[in-house]
């Protein structure tokens, strides 16, 4: 079953992570369908992209995040599917597999810009339009050349493109829009509210190696908090208004417009 490694990896008596057991399902061929960006602090940073097919979410892990320049391609390791119901998951996994904070980061739906999209992945070549707060435009998913069982991935192993188009350019959107879209914080917000009596003591609530590793997720958690910037601000020649960084993650980058007064808005940047 497309869940069962999913599950495998999982204890639901701890995690309140979904476990896929509801009826919910996405009707074959049905397009936009829903994608999400899940940030996630564990043992190290990223950020998880998962995409609606076939009643799953197909998810990669983006060590680095997405990137909004066409220059730059990210890795992205191809991971197990995830429920559908996933894509609204934010909040802390105390232990175990991906124990960290989970913070709901970018969501919206996707069109594929194929005819085939199973075809697409067999391929290794998966094109699509993505409409969200944060991440828009055209995308594409490529498996590595010279990676799969030979080298131990198993063909998991793709890089993640932002396509030149009008939402591309040198905007660094991960620093510049930080928060969730769900909940407006940031991930020490996300701990305190899933557990407001963590920041009455610097001990871990478990011991051992489960409680060191949480009472590290903790301090970067506050970390993050304390050096992250009250508002970005864009780059030169980029074509995203300024909103404050809270604001920024649930308010949709939108395009500038002219003025009243018939000023131009101003020119896109050159990818």
């Amino acid at each position: 079953m497309a869940l069962d490694t999913y599950r495998e990896k999982r204890d639901f008596a701890q995690s309140p992570e979904p476990d896929g057991s509801s009826r919910r399902r996405s009707p074959a061929g049905r397009t936009p369908r829903a994608f999400c960006v899940q940030k996630h602090l564990a043992s190290h940073l990223h950020y998880d992209l998962r995409l609606e097919h076939n009643g799953v979410l197909l998810s990669w892990a983006v060590p680095k995040g997405p990137t909004l320049d066409p220059a730059t391609k990210r890795l992205a390791m191809q991971v197990e599917d995830h429920p559908i119901e996933y894509g609204d998951f934010e909040g802390v996994i105390p232990s175990g597999y991906g124990a960290g904070i989970v913070m709901l980061w970018d969501r919206g739906t996707w069109t594929p810009e194929v005819d085939d999209v199973d075809a697409a992945l067999t391929k290794g070549d998966l094109k699509f339009t993505l409409d969200g707060y944060k991440l828009k435009g055209s995308w594409v998913l490529v498996r590595t050349r010279g990676w799969g069982s030979s080298r131990g991935d198993d063909g998991r192993s793709w890089l993640l493109i932002k396509h030149k188009d009008e939402w591309s350019g040198a905007l660094d959107i991960a620093e510049f829009a930080p928060l969730s879209v769900k909940s407006e914080g940031d991930f020490a917000d996300i701990l305190a509210q899933d557990n407001p009596d963590i920041w009455k003591s610097t001990r871990p609530a478990q011991g051992g190696d489960t409680g060191a590793l949480f009472q590290s997720i903790v301090a970067r958690a506050l970390a993050l908090k304390q050096t992250a910037p009250r508002e970005a601000e864009p780059p030169p020649k980029t074509r995203s208004a300024r909103p404050s960084a809270r604001k920024a993650t649930t308010a949709p980058i939108r395009k500038p417009r002219a003025s009243r007064a018939g000023a131009t808005a101003r020119p896109k940047p050159r990818a």
